[in-house]
Parts: structure tokens; sequence; C-alpha cells
């Protein structure tokens, strides 16, 4: 990759919020040696969520794919108070993604795209991780998707 993470997001027309406030018992961030992990990040935008509910309804998937993107924004805007610019990001090593869904729906892996393929496009070829999709029940705040990260930083 040729750009800066912070430059290629600009390019994308995306700019990072400030890290939105834990809705728990828990930090945000931890970072051991050279690995920082970001606590599950669902869909707030603006603070509010931008949808709520199980996919694929009443939450469609083009909307559950936003949705995940939008993780992605909140996950780099938490590692971004942590290290002080996304910059110091090395790699996106794991991503697991949670779907709110009924019984019999597969399409976990689909739903995730939305939040690989932004990491691919801010981080390049350091932006290919290991993942995982899984469907639950419910998540917090009746959030349609989470999802949590491990960045190798410098």
């Amino acid at each position: 990759m040729t750009q800066t993470p912070t430059k290629q997001l600009e390019a994308l027309g995306l700019v990072l919020p400030a890290a939105p406030a834990p809705v728990a018992a828990y930090v945000p961030t931890v970072r051991s040696g050279n690995l920082l992990f970001v606590s599950g990040q669902i869909p707030l935008r603006d603070g509010a969520m931008i949808a709520r509910g199980a996919v694929p309804t009443p939450v469609g998937m083009e909307q559950a794919r936003e949705c995940a993107r939008q993780c992605v924004i909140n996950g780099l805007a938490q590692a971004q108070a942590a290290l002080g610019s996304i910059d110091r990001i090395r790699r996106v090593v794991r991503v697991g993604v949670f779907v709110a869904c009924g019984p019999g729906f597969g399409e976990q892996p689909k739903v995730a795209n939305g939040a690989s393929e932004l990491l691919q496009e801010i981080f390049g070829e350091a932006g290919r991780h290991a993942r995982a999709a899984v469907g639950c029940s419910d998540l917090p705040l009746g959030a349609p998707v989470e999802v949590e990260f491990v960045f190798e930083v410098e």
C-alpha cells in the first residue's frame, strides 16, 4: 500500500469519530506487547445505533454489511485513542464478527465481509486477517452486528 491508513481513510471519505464509551464494565482496548485488543464494537454512529434487530429480518443483508463497516470505523477510533494514530497499526491480525440472527441463518460470512473488505481497503495487504463469523441470538443494545479486533502495532 502506498498511502498511510490515515490517508487511505481520507481517500475513502471516512472520518473517525471520537472513540465510543464502553457500555458496560470493560475497557475499550488492552495492549499486550505489540498486540492491541479492541473490545467488541457495535454500529453506533453519532451516538445512535444505525440499525437494530436480527439479520436478515428486520435488518437486511446490505444494512448488516453497513453495520459491520461502522463497527470497523468505531474499532479504528478506539485504536486511534489508544495509539494516537492508526498509522501505528502494522497488521490486522484477527477479527471476530458476531451477527444477531435466527436459527437456520448461515450467511454470517457475507455480513462479516463488510468489515473485512473495509479493513483491506484501508490497510491493503496488511488488512488481510484471520476471522471468525458467528451467529448469535442477541447482541448488546439490540445491535445486529458486533466486531472485535486484534491489531499488531508498533
